[in-house]
């Protein structure tokens, strides 16, 4: 059987471009990778209203779709969504590469244990839905993360951070850094990855949480027993 990578994407569609891309560029084989696009709109309402179950459903019905293109494994290159993962794992017909773990991975490997989260409020106010074990997720005041949120739902919308976008941010990831004596700022939006790289100099620690989502997204084809033929 081909090893097929499915995407489940459009949440934001800059986001689905730059996993994209970054699968393209940091894979040494040769990829097969279909993309679903789902509505970003329709995941926040789902959100919103607290509804896991029925936004579980929503995206295991791409994950079927993939599926039947021959996918035989799935990702959603988003962070917001990944808060119904419990439920949608065990609803989802092929394997999923989970963003939180691969983050929480990431931390601990860098002994990182004090961390602030950039992304939706859903995914700040949760602590990325209280699922990073034996991380210290420090919650940022409350106006911080209604100014980090509507950053990010600009940046979704728009498909690009602004000059004004980035000052604000970079000046709150500053500040947080250093009030709250973090290790590093978690970028838990795969938006964010557009416009912050943590290779790129910045005055606060960074860990991009899509880069190290891709990462493990192109390990798992080669990984032992990852694969049924």
């Amino acid at each position: 059987m081909t090893n097929s990578i499915g995407l489940v994407g459009g949440l934001g569609p800059a986001a689905t471009i730059h996993y994209y891309r970054e699968c393209l560029a940091r894979s040494a084989h040769p990829l097969d990778i279909v993309i679903a696009h789902a509505d970003v709109a329709r995941v926040f309402q789902h959100v919103g209203a607290g509804d896991l179950q029925g936004l579980a459903e929503y995206l295991s019905g791409f994950i079927g779709r993939l599926s039947r293109a021959g996918c035989n494994l799935a990702a959603i290159s988003a962070v917001m969504p990944h808060i119904c993962m419990p439920i949608l794992r065990e609803i989802a017909p092929v394997p999923l590469v989970d963003i939180v773990e691969t983050t929480r991975a990431a931390l601990l490997a860098r002994r990182w244990s004090r961390v602030a989260l950039f992304g939706t409020r859903a995914v700040t106010e949760s602590g990325m839905f209280g699922r990073l074990e034996g991380i210290d997720v420090i919650r940022l005041r409350a106006e911080e993360i209604e100014a980090i949120h509507a950053a990010y739902v600009s940046i979704v919308e728009r498909g690009e951070a602004n000059a004004q976008l980035m000052t604000e941010l970079i000046q709150l990831a500053s500040e947080a850094q250093e009030r709250e004596r973090l290790d590093a700022i978690v970028m838990a939006g795969t938006d964010l990855s557009l416009a912050f790289k943590e290779e790129t100099r910045l005055p606060f620690t960074i860990l991009d949480c899509a880069s190290h989502h891709v990462e493990a997204i192109l390990r798992w084809p080669h990984s032992a027993d990852r694969w049924s033929s």
